[in-house]
């Protein structure tokens, strides 16, 4: 079987319904909101349970309010994940399908996982003050949940891009593999390249938190103080982490790639070290510098699915494909309505989010 002819026939034979690189830049762009959200779910969850058992005042309060973090946090991770997922399926649709069938029940084991996930985190967040010790165990099983969750679909990516792969598998012991029960090919390096970017957000936003509530006077400014410093020396012990993580996924590359000389690639690496001597720097004063460390992070973050979605190009090239070579039919009716709609969404969205933001801050009668 000649692989490159079976990736070129698995396409959408209707093509895309406007220009694939619109598609692409969403896609990069909804999946490193996806991500940031992620990340605060489980730094969150990951702190939440660790506070919850370390038991005294200031980490008692800091387990209930990363809490309820998490759970605002992983609803609004699955409300993006929606977009860049569909995103893959328009542009990528022959890789990403059979990457799904051949783990199908995987694939709808993913959803199963994501519920209880969410169902433990909030059991967690409503009851762990009844009884700590018992109710603390959900906290730990909603992490296992997610991370099963996450972990699933960092399979699924990775045996997407591995077209050479897909027939072994499918007819692996000697016989065909109908039933969708496999996993192929987990790449450990890849998936906590992910994960621990949780603990240096959650890290921010402990900063971001006592930089937010500053100025309220009915607030323990002691209790700030020292929010703010856990905060910066975990996303600097993060940070560090990440570091060596990125660089141990980056020699797993395959060199045939080059994906070494790859500019995007040293421009994440570059924001990466750069995040972490603005941490060691402000590590006295974190929350003065929470604002600038918070845009920063995001931006880390952005360059990092740029980066991946280079990488991924890279290896879809590989079989002769290119997502600018797909058939265009362009259908005006529906880009202008999902655009309209998204615009809108924005402009009805941004009045209540400023007005909650100077309520929070208890600075709504200086406007």
């Amino acid at each position: 079987m000649d692989i490159n002819v079976a990736v070129q026939a698995l396409r959408d034979p209707f093509g895309v319904p406007f220009y694939p690189w619109v598609f692409q830049l969403l896609m990069v762009l909804t999946f490193a909101l996806h991500i940031l959200f992620v990340n605060l779910a489980i730094g969150g969850l990951g702190m939440a349970v660790y506070a919850h058992y370390k038991g005294d005042d200031y980490y008692r309060k800091l387990s209930k309010s990363l809490a309820k973090v998490s759970t605002i946090s992983l609803s609004s991770a699955i409300v993006l994940g929606v977009a860049p997922l569909l995103f893959v399926q328009v542009i990528y649709d022959p890789f990403w399908y059979v990457a799904n069938l051949l783990s199908a029940w995987w694939a709808m084991a993913f959803l199963l996982l994501i519920t209880l996930g969410f169902l433990s985190t909030y059991v967690f967040y409503l009851k762990r003050h009844k009884n700590p010790q018992g109710f603390g165990t959900f906290g730990i099983l909603a992490l296992i949940f997610i991370l099963a969750a996450g972990a699933v679909m960092s399979i699924l990516s990775v045996q997407a891009l591995a077209p050479k792969q897909w027939l072994d598998w499918y007819t692996a012991a000697g016989r065909i593999a109908t039933t969708g029960t496999g996993l192929y090919k987990f790449e450990l390096g890849r998936f906590t390249h992910f994960i621990v970017p949780g603990f240096i957000n959650i890290g921010i936003f402990l900063m971001i938190y006592a930089w937010y509530f500053q100025p309220r006077a009915d607030l323990d400014k002691a209790y700030l103080k020292w929010l703010a410093k856990v905060g910066a020396k975990i996303a600097k012990v993060a940070t560090m982490i990440e570091v060596v993580i990125g660089f141990w996924w980056l020699i797993k590359i395959p060199s045939s790639l080059g994906f070494m000389r790859n500019p995007f690639l040293w421009i994440g690496a570059v924001l990466g070290l750069l995040l972490l001597a603005g941490l060691m720097k402000f590590e006295d004063n974190p929350e003065k510098a929470a604002v600038p460390l918070a845009f920063f992070s995001f931006i880390a973050i952005l360059a990092m699915c740029v980066s991946r979605e280079v990488l991924r190009m890279v290896y879809v090239g590989a079989f002769n494909y290119s997502i600018y070579d797909y058939p265009l039919n362009v259908d005006w009716g529906s880009t202008v309505l999902f655009f309209g709609t998204f615009v809108m969404g924005l402009i009805v969205m941004a009045y209540p989010l400023i007005l909650v933001f100077k309520l929070g801050r208890g600075t709504l009668s200086e406007s």
